[in-house]
């Protein structure tokens, strides 16, 4: 798993979010309701991406904590007969089943990141619009 790629691109969604966030400022009401309604879309879109990841990670990691419970059970058998060989054994599948559920949480972590990311920006343009909305009815109430 390429984190650095992840957590770089990460980095440019930040990036982007602040541009987003500049540029929304000289913005007319219309314009920030057309680009909240898109900052909308995409953070419900991805809500799904991430919904349907973490159930396929979640239904892999039970699968995996069901198989991992019938092997230390069998493990254990095996080690109350060769105590003395306990110390040189290792369980590469147990180990296996360790990076892939670390993996699993890191790729949930980072998708989790990615909707946080979308969140922050339709809820800082919403905060944007509703500022200007209600500057721009304070100066037509005072006309």
């Amino acid at each position: 798993m390429d984190y650095s790629t992840q957590v770089s691109a990460l980095e440019k969604r930040v990036q982007d979010l602040e541009d987003s966030i500049k540029a929304a400022a000289s913005k007319s009401h219309a314009e920030l309701q057309r680009e909240i309604d898109k900052a909308h879309t995409d953070t419900q879109q991805a809500l799904k991406g991430a919904q349907q990841q973490v159930g396929a990670a979640n239904a892999q990691v039970q699968d995996s904590w069901s198989q991992l419970k019938a092997d230390a059970a069998t493990r254990m058998a095996d080690l109350k007969a060769h105590v003395d060989q306990r110390g040189r054994k290792i369980d590469a599948n147990l180990a296996e089943d360790d990076a892939e559920w670390a993996e699993s949480d890191a790729q949930a972590a980072i998708d989790y990141a990615n909707w946080a990311i979308d969140n922050a920006k339709y809820s800082v343009l919403s905060a944007i619009d509703a500022r200007a909305n209600a500057d721009e009815l304070a100066t037509a109430a005072v006309r």
